[in-house]
């Protein structure tokens, strides 16, 4: 997708930069606020909506009517340990755990993870199943069995190191300030806190993985009016 499409997070033209694997983190978030001034996303050289079709090659605007009814249902993380993870996400992130799938003979589980209210889910199995598939944005963790006491196992490619893949997920809050607060008491690793770099109020955690999770509020849009 091409740069002017997008509205650029703290560290989203920072994973397109080379690789500076002397700078440290606050230099590296420097050289991102420098060269996002000269960034696609940054200046507007076309009329009307950066969204627009004219703006953005391969767009496509008429809807074949078979997607109709597609959404975005789930993101997939491999997780190394879910006694961990599952406390990092309901206990410190306050999802509730929507549904949990077990396949013994490929050894692996599934754990579906929102912000769905789960007493209004079924009881029933399979419909509580075709429930949780049902809601939006979710998060799927999947744990390969065996990881979690395997000293061989080093975790997984988080995506934001050589050679860059993912990114982050990201999270709203009520306010990222009093968020990041009470992430630190509670001991989270932090990627980017809400001052750091040039561009405040939004943050990046890290999850027991190492997965990001960006951290935002309803300001966002006044944060990334430069980009817009």
């Amino acid at each position: 997708m091409a740069a002017a499409s997008l509205l650029y997070p703290a560290c989203a033209l920072l994973r397109r930069l080379p690789a500076a694997p002397h700078l440290s983190r606050s230099a590296s978030f420097k050289r991102f606020d420098r060269v996002r001034r000269f960034s696609p996303a940054a200046m507007s050289t076309s009329s009307g909506l950066k969204e627009a079709p004219d703006n953005n090659p391969g767009l496509q605007t008429e809807i074949d009517p078979a997607t109709k009814g597609y959404f975005l249902q789930q993101t997939m993380l491999r997780v190394k340990d879910p006694k961990v993870s599952l406390d990092f996400y309901s206990r410190v992130m306050g999802m509730s755990l929507l549904k949990r799938l077990d396949f013994e003979e490929l050894k692996f589980s599934l754990y579906f993870l929102g912000y769905e209210d789960v007493t209004s889910a079924p009881a029933d199995h399979v419909k509580r199943t075709e429930w949780t598939f049902r809601q939006k944005a979710t998060l799927e963790l999947t744990h390969n069995w065996g990881t979690e006491n395997d000293p061989e196992f080093k975790g997984y490619h988080n995506g934001n190191s050589d050679p860059r893949g993912f990114g982050h997920i990201g999270v709203t809050v009520d306010d990222v300030y009093k968020a990041c607060e009470r992430f630190e008491r509670l001991g989270v690793e932090f990627v980017k806190k809400p001052n750091d770099g040039k561009i405040k109020g939004i943050a990046f955690i890290k999850d027991p993985d190492g997965y990001w999770i960006e951290i935002f509020d309803h300001t966002i849009g006044t944060l990334t009016a430069s980009a817009s």
